[in-house]
């Protein structure tokens, strides 16, 4: 039987293709652009998302109907166009994106009625006299004539479930099926409007006087000059209209404390989103955005794929955090996916930070971004006294790894009932374990990096695959005992310094080894509480926290970021030692900030010290300006793996004899390639890596070059694996 043309539709399934199927409805359905459905993909069934017609021609009669069509809203069209050019700018598959999209797939399922008990009158009052006197405590909270759930009435009468079953059972009361009450209630924006000062009035009029439709404002302020709040505001505005937020944060263990403080302001918590969330979870929020009744979401990156209803605002809080960066499977940046998502749903977005990236101050210098100014801080107290400690005239003796002059003035804070934070971005006890006997270096049997000494745990890690092998007490190489040294500093030891100095002092370790969950909030809050004397972690603790008590910080290996050979190494570093400095005096004292460095004459540790944050960002532009170098320059890089060095090599070098050479569209003159090369970790997870470096003037295309050059070039096969970064970030 022929197919009607007319009911052919192109359907994007979720999975690795970039291109549409077509498929036929079935007679007596309909669908329209957007509407999610499950269809058959060979022997599997895939869920999809209709796009419209197809544009060619289609063999109809061949054609396999849509096996269901889900009974939820359709996505919208600003989503679609969403993922439409994330897949041109990033070459991710249109596929693999739709998938981020619909990530929560028991959302689609068909709701379970909610149960509840009523009361079964004519029953009860024949046997009223025979009932247990728990039994009596489930039905006097019935006698109201409502409907309640099982968990209502255990938690209410103090029964167990069996009581209530036992009552159904015989016929006392009965089940009914009543609508789901939201758990999420909409925050109010006139709760608890806060109190602006001058220069936070003026940000924030500023934000009001944006255009309508969309924009994106930098808001680019000093640690501690109240940012949350101006946003706060202007969230306000939005949600007076009716209409949705969204509240990204760069790490999950920030989340909670955030949501908290946005119900102080808001009278209610926004849903949270992501990815350590149970399926259950993730369900409810993904439906009550795409319908509407949830108002506002806080969350990381991935949340910028949720089905919003009716988004009117993004806010993406420390923008230039490098954790934005999505570099597991799929490469974006989630500051570069925020202002496309916020351009086709014609909204404003807010890069929000105290140190932004280059990239937004070019934006912002140039005019493409509104560039609002905080210079103060919210309660008038000065910025903390950076004191830059040379490392090659004051190193502490005697194998020790924090400098006199810092130690004095933990001291005095340990005097003064005040906390100390020291920061070393570098988790475990040691980054490397030799032998002292022969020389060996113990390294990760899967990476071409050192295994990492965690004292507390007793263990070796590679911090890199995961892998963990016991501390072992003789050398594997030469069988020597007694003979294994602990070489540099990490936050362990830097805690059994604190511990051999200050005994007494309250001390706490804080790194991603804690994970981000229960245990990792309580400790923050236990910090707020003052419960803590001497804080030491790594880059967990240089952000989003306000420690009332904290007026000293002290950075162990301020060098750390320099020694990395990335181009964004300065930068990075930059960023992290503002933002760990900004922790002290953020209320009462003035704070005070120590950064230990063997370069003490790098531009770096002047603008730090001096607080010369525009002058480290015109220094640091002119350098990327010279060199063509991201925002004057556009970058892609190519990370070819394989079991085998030279396999890798092989079909690297295989690649750039493919390179297109020339070109009808673009001028390629200014057009470098660089490689194929040896990657700073040449072994990852067991495979050999090998780099491959495209570098583009500003207003080249380079996404449509890589493109065309992949399309036309061989492809991976034989277990080699090829990664495409537009735009990247790292350079390991």
């Amino acid at each position: 039987m022929n197919k009607n043309y007319d009911n052919i539709v192109s359907i994007l399934v979720n999975v690795a293709v970039n291109e549409p199927y077509s498929y036929s409805v079935p007679d007596g359905k309909s669908v329209r652009r957007g509407t999610i459905v499950r269809v058959p993909l060979g022997a599997r069934k895939q869920i999809g998302v209709v796009l419209g017609k197809p544009k060619n021609n289609i063999a109809h009669n061949r054609l396999r109907d849509i096996e269901y069509i889900y009974d939820c809203p359709p996505l919208r069209e600003e989503l679609l166009e969403t993922i439409n050019w994330m897949a041109e700018y990033t070459l991710i598959t249109r596929g693999m994106l739709l998938r981020s999209v619909l990530s929560a797939k028991k959302a689609l399922e068909k709701e379970k009625p909610l149960l509840a008990y009523k009361l079964n009158n004519k029953f009860y009052a024949t046997s009223e006299k025979k009932l247990t006197r728990a039994r009596k405590k489930v039905l006097n909270i019935l006698a109201d004539g409502l409907a309640h759930t099982k968990r209502d009435l255990k938690e209410r009468a103090m029964v167990s479930a069996s009581v209530i079953d036992g009552l159904e059972k015989i016929g006392v009361i009965y089940k009914v099926e009543i609508d789901k009450i939201s758990e999420f209630t909409s925050p109010n924006p006139n709760f608890a409007p806060l109190k602006l000062n001058k220069e936070q009035m003026k940000a924030l009029k500023n934000l009001r006087k944006m255009d309508k439709g969309f924009g994106v404002a930098l808001l680019d302020g000093v640690t501690g000059g109240g940012k949350t709040e101006i946003f706060f505001e202007k969230i306000a505005d939005i949600l007076r209209e009716g209409r949705q937020i969204l509240i990204l944060l760069p790490e999950i263990a920030l989340t909670d404390g955030f949501i908290e403080r946005f119900a102080l302001r808001f009278g209610a918590k926004a849903a949270k989103w992501h990815s350590e969330m149970s399926e259950n979870q993730r369900a409810k929020i993904w439906r009550g955005v795409m319908n509407g009744s949830i108002r506002a979401v806080i969350g990381a990156r991935s949340a910028l794929f949720l089905p919003f209803y009716n988004l009117g605002l993004i806010v993406l809080d420390e923008e230039h955090d490098s954790a934005y960066k999505q570099s597991d499977g799929m490469n974006y940046h989630a500051r570069h996916l925020a202002v496309i998502r916020a351009k086709f749903a014609g909204i404003m977005l807010i890069l929000s930070s105290a140190t932004p990236s280059l990239e937004s101050r070019f934006n912002a210098n140039i005019g493409k971004y509104k560039h609002i100014r905080i210079e103060n801080r919210y309660s008038k107290i000065a910025l903390p006294d950076v004191k830059i400690i040379n490392m090659r005239e004051e190193a502490p003796k005697g194998g020790k790894w924090v400098a006199d002059e810092l130690i004095l003035e933990i001291k005095k804070n340990l005097q003064h009932n005040e906390q100390s934070l020291l920061f070393l971005n570098r988790r475990g006890y040691a980054p490397l374990t030799l032998c002292r006997a022969c020389g060996y270096r113990f390294q990760c049997s899967n990476c071409s990096a050192w295994l990492v000494e965690h004292r507390f745990v007793h263990k070796l890690m590679c911090h890199h695959c995961g892998l963990e092998i016991k501390k072992p007490t003789k050398c594997f190489a030469c069988g020597q005992t007694d003979s294994l040294v602990a070489v540099g500093p990490g936050v362990e030891r830097i805690a059994q310094e604190m511990q051999e100095i200050f005994p007494d002092a309250r001390q706490v370790v804080l790194s991603s080894d804690m994970g981000s969950g229960a245990a990792l909030r309580e400790k923050f809050m236990q910090i707020e509480q003052g419960e803590y004397d001497i804080i030491i972690g790594t880059q967990l603790v240089a952000k989003g926290h306000h420690f009332e008590k904290l007026t000293l910080v002290g950075v162990i290996d301020a060098d750390l970021g320099l020694a990395q050979g990335d181009l964004r190494a300065a930068e990075k570093t930059f960023q992290i030692l503002t933002q760990v400095s900004g922790r002290a005096g953020r209320v009462g004292k003035r704070g005070r900030a120590y950064l230990q460095t063997y370069h003490s004459e790098n531009k770096i540790f002047k603008a730090l010290s001096q607080h010369d944050s525009e002058g480290f960002y015109e220094h640091e532009l002119t350098i990327r300006k010279e060199a063509g170098l991201p925002p004057y320059g556009r970058l892609a890089a190519m990370i070819i793996s394989a079991d085998k060095n030279e396999k890798a090599f092989s079909y690297a070098r295989s690649l750039i004899a493919h390179a297109p050479k020339s070109s009808n569209v673009q001028d390629l003159r200014n057009l470098k390639i660089y490689g194929p090369a040896q990657a700073p970790i040449s072994v990852l997870r067991g495979l050999h890596r090998v780099r491959i470096l495209v570098q583009s003037e500003k207003n080249f295309n380079l996404s449509s070059y890589m493109r065309f050059w992949l399309d036309n070039a061989p492809k991976p096969k034989g277990g080699i694996k090829m990664q495409i970064d537009i735009e990247p970030m790292n350079f390991y």
